[in-house]
């Protein structure tokens, strides 16, 4: 296998890696939004997730406890929101920054009184971790070219949290464009009263779009603790949130170009990686922030320059009020 070769095999792998919880936060968001809430707010679902994995897999010593418990909390998270947004009818921009602001410190001071270690959480063992998963055949094909080093070093060796992340864009794919409550759903984010008028519950709809908001929130949450990392560190979401937004955004509220846009973030944020340390003709090395920095800045450009007219679902950020 050749050097150049084995770069862009590392590169895509490391883009899956990193693409995993955007594509989860990014199905997650376009429930929510397709009902017609809007949900700034995933990033402090994930946050919380990421925390309540961390935490409880310290304590438990099981992984999938503490995704358990992640799912849960989010849950709660998108309940709260729900109540602010759909039974009170709350400004929902608001009511998403205000879980952002009190999860990011909630998160620390639970963390430092729970562990004593500045907010973060113990390092996590193996058994508390989502280990890879060797896909069958992938040692036999190990040594045929090209796609034997795809399947091997590319698809297989990813933990169950990838490949849920990746299962779950055909499933909402599927959910929101094949099946009743799909139908129901993005009716009530573009003309709830019609909703109201055929006999079904706008809020009750709303309500269970926001908890497969919170559940898949907090799976991405769990990614970042408990396979990604071997533990929580304060702020460790770094925006990913607001990314998988810009990215539904980008995608204009539909689950296959949402999916592509995480993934070209996720390769932005790979490349930059391997950037770091690397002369580059005419700069020299380039600064580490430089590098960090250079995904977010190319997904805003991207974004604003090749995202066209992308038009919101009609009702969403627009409290229903039941007519009497």
């Amino acid at each position: 296998m050749s050097e150049a070769w084995l770069l862009v095999l590392l590169t895509l792998d490391a883009t899956v890696r990193v693409a995993a919880p955007l594509i989860l936060a990014s199905m997650a968001g376009l429930f929510s939004e397709r009902s017609g809430v809007i949900d700034i707010g995933l990033e402090g679902k994930m946050l919380a997730g990421a925390f309540a994995a961390a935490a409880t897999a310290a304590v438990t010593g099981s992984a999938w406890v503490g995704l358990l418990v992640a799912v849960l909390v989010s849950c709660c998270l998108a309940l709260l929101h729900g109540l602010a947004c759909i039974t009170y009818r709350g400004n929902q921009v608001v009511s998403g920054v205000a879980i952002n602001v009190m999860v990011a410190g909630l998160t620390v001071v639970l963390g430092i009184a729970w562990f004593d270690q500045g907010g973060q959480t113990p390092a996590l063992a193996h058994g508390a971790r989502f280990a890879p998963i060797e896909l069958p055949f992938a040692e036999a094909l190990r040594g045929v070219p090209v796609i034997g080093d795809l399947y091997y070093e590319l698809l297989s060796g990813h933990n169950i949290l990838v490949y849920t992340a990746l299962a779950a864009v055909p499933a909402a794919w599927w959910v929101v464009f094949r099946t009743r409550f799909g139908l129901r759903l993005r009716a009530v984010g573009e003309t709830p009263a019609a909703v109201d008028t055929a006999g079904i519950s706008v809020e009750w709809l709303r309500y269970r779009a926001v908890l497969v908001t919170g559940a898949l929130c907090g799976v991405a949450g769990a990614y970042l603790s408990t396979a990604q990392s071997a533990g929580f560190v304060r702020d460790m979401t770094a925006g990913k949130g607001y990314i998988a937004l810009a990215a539904l955004i980008f995608g204009k509220w539909r689950p296959v170009p949402a999916f592509l846009a995480c993934v070209l973030f996720g390769f932005l944020d790979a490349a930059a990686t391997r950037l770091q340390g690397v002369e580059l003709p005419g700069i020299g090395q380039a600064p580490v922030a430089l590098i960090q920095a250079l995904p977010y800045a190319l997904t805003v450009i991207l974004l604003a320059g090749f995202i066209g007219k992308a038009i919101a679902p009609k009702a969403i950020g627009v409290p229903y009020v039941k007519e009497r």
